[in-house]
């Protein structure tokens, strides 16, 4: 029985794509055992368990970019996590290791080369992360998102594999009338999708919360995912809002529902939630968060500005720009095509499943 150790996790952007890797090993070969290895207090240490694998947590902590004085325990942490990471190494016995970035994924991954077991790097964004670039030259293969990474990564070891998502985002067919059942909207009226990722983005909120009016007046409906902080306040200004039909929730799980029901999609640029949108083909207006590392959601949103499958409104000009934006996209059915069929053209539907193909055809080559 061949062993795996996935490391990474912190945000669902690192998250999901692990799972969906992991799903896609054990549909091709069941025997595989996995390990997960996420970062204490993170939400892989719960998400992780709900998808049906076994998780343990290391100390480590991310490097606070806005009050460096917080970073004084982080030295402690990181030898803290690598003293745990080669422990578990040592238990666990993996013959390879995966790292999908995020706080967990380098001490993970120092202990494995130190170790001699290969590892692999799938990088979901486009600007690539301060541990997978550091620690690239040892990696066996590295899955990418985006074209251009070579500015990273070295070209003979790089795939370009798309970013692995849920299965059933695959194929909307036949899933609009149900959404529309779902939500309690109309399947003949144009529908905005409002995500702000798993914790709702305030900016988008707030800018939100403000066009309602314009968005009734437009005969336009909303499923609006808030996250938990922004809630009530929503679903209260929905309310009040006459003439407004809308579905607003902190949490959205039947994601699939909610692409099918979207004529436009209003997010941030997070690499999970772009790579989800081009492979349900639909045009979105982006709004990256400005305070992400290396502003790497900025450019996310830049690669499918470029290639005409989105529009960008930067955070600031969020309240004001917005929901103009979106209307105006909406109205516009010729510009409205052509951003969907740009965006479906860079999705990447079978990634998880090209992803696993290729680390056990060169495990099997190693057996």
């Amino acid at each position: 029985m061949k062993r795996i150790i996935i490391s990474g996790g912190g945000t669902g952007g690192h998250i999901y794509p692990a799972i969906a890797i992991a799903t896609a090993l054990k549909d091709q070969d069941p025997s595989l055992e996995f390990l997960f290895v996420g970062a204490e207090g993170k939400m892989e240490m719960e998400k992780v368990p709900k998808a049906g694998f076994n998780i343990q947590g290391l100390p480590i902590v991310g490097i606070n970019r806005q009050h460096m004085a917080k970073n004084l325990l982080f030295p402690f942490k990181l030898i803290q996590s690598l003293r745990k990471a080669f422990q578990i190494i040592a238990e666990f016995k993996p013959d390879v290791a995966i790292g999908v970035g995020g706080y967990a994924s380098g001490p993970m991954l120092i202990a494995a080369w130190i170790k001699g077991i290969p590892f692999y790097i799938q990088e979901q964004n486009s600007f690539a992360g301060i541990t997978n670039k550091a620690l690239s030259s040892k990696a066996k293969h590295i899955f990418v998102a985006y074209p251009g990474m070579e500015k990273f990564f070295g070209k003979d070891k790089m795939t370009l594999s798309g970013n692995p998502v849920r299965k059933d985002l695959i194929d909307l067919t036949g899933k609009k009338e149900k959404g529309a059942s779902f939500f309690g909207l109309d399947p003949n009226k144009k529908t905005i999708l409002v995500i702000g990722g798993s914790q709702g983005a305030r900016s988008i909120n707030l800018a939100i919360q403000q066009g309602l009016a314009d968005v009734a007046e437009a005969d336009v409906q909303l499923i609006w995912q808030t996250g938990v902080s922004f809630e009530n306040e929503a679903k209260k200004a929905s309310v009040a809002t006459k003439g407004l039909k809308s579905y607003v929730s902190a949490f959205i799980y039947e994601m699939a529902l909610a692409y099918a029901m979207a004529d436009l999609v209003v997010s941030r640029a997070g690499a999970l939630s772009v790579s989800e949108i081009c492979l349900a083909g639909k045009p979105s207006i982006l709004v990256p968060f400005p305070n992400a590392s290396e502003d790497h959601q900025t450019e996310n949103a830049k690669s499918l500005v470029n290639n005409g499958a989105a529009r960008l409104v930067i955070d600031k000009d969020a309240q004001t720009d917005l929901v103009p934006t979106a209307l105006k996209t909406l109205k516009n059915t010729k510009v409205l095509t052509e951003l969907g069929l740009q965006s479906l053209a860079m999705g990447k539907p079978y990634a998880a499943k090209e992803i696993a193909q290729a680390i056990l055809n060169e495990m099997n080559a190693c057996a």
